[in-house]
């Protein structure tokens, strides 16, 4: 992934692909709008001779097997009628997942307080790689609290965005009970917004993630 790639009209992320990577993005990200879903990452990989992996989620969040299952039958045939990757390839949609990959802005408002690994492009602070949780965010930069700073080191570094070439929650006990709390009440919003009862008791209920 990098930050110096083409745009693609409507695509507000920070980190975009390049190469082949890009071209698939650029072809599927109007497919993924209009079947209401965003993308958070396209990667062409040697896993089982090709594998393309496009990583995608609802826009409050979500993902369900169901709507990998939808994204797969969408995609597919404009993949096939523009045909980017010359070889034979398996496609592989699949959700963010807990340990994600931030790629918007808002991806470090949503996650503010969880630990990250983050690399840049250029040196910052005399750095190129950075883990620590994540601070507060303006439309410019990220502020990392740095979890192990080393001597001399000062313990906060703020990050201009433009500099992120990657940047990934690192797993944790704290991260998987809120990744499970926000699922749980994105859901519950979107079952609302369909008309549809909402099991107050349900086993991921927020009160039981929270504990």
């Amino acid at each position: 992934m990098t930050a110096e790639t083409g745009n693609i009209e409507g695509d507000d992320r920070i980190i975009r692909e390049s190469g082949v990577d890009a071209r698939v993005a650029a072809i599927i990200a109007p497919v993924l709008r209009a079947t209401g879903f965003r993308l958070v990452r396209v990667r062409l990989s040697g896993q089982n001779g090709l594998t393309l992996q496009i990583m995608v989620e609802r826009e409050d969040g979500t993902m369900t097997v169901e709507d990998c299952e939808e994204v797969s039958r969408a995609v597919s045939p404009v993949l096939d009628v523009d045909d980017p990757i010359e070889k034979a390839y398996h496609l592989e949609v699949s959700s963010p997942g807990i340990d994600r990959p931030l790629v918007r802005k808002v991806d470090f408002t949503t996650w503010a307080g969880h630990l990250v690994k983050l690399e840049t492009s250029i040196l910052v602070a005399d750095r190129k790689r950075f883990r620590g949780r994540i601070g507060e965010a303006d439309e410019e930069s990220v502020v990392i609290e740095r979890d192990q700073p080393a001597y001399g080191e000062e313990p906060t570094v703020r990050i201009p965005f433009e500099t992120i070439a990657d940047a990934r929650l690192i797993l944790t006990d704290d991260l998987i009970r809120d990744a499970l709390s926000k699922d749980n009440k994105a859901r519950k919003e979107a079952k609302k917004r369909r008309g549809e009862e909402v099991d107050e008791d349900s086993a991921e209920d927020e009160t039981e993630t929270e504990e």
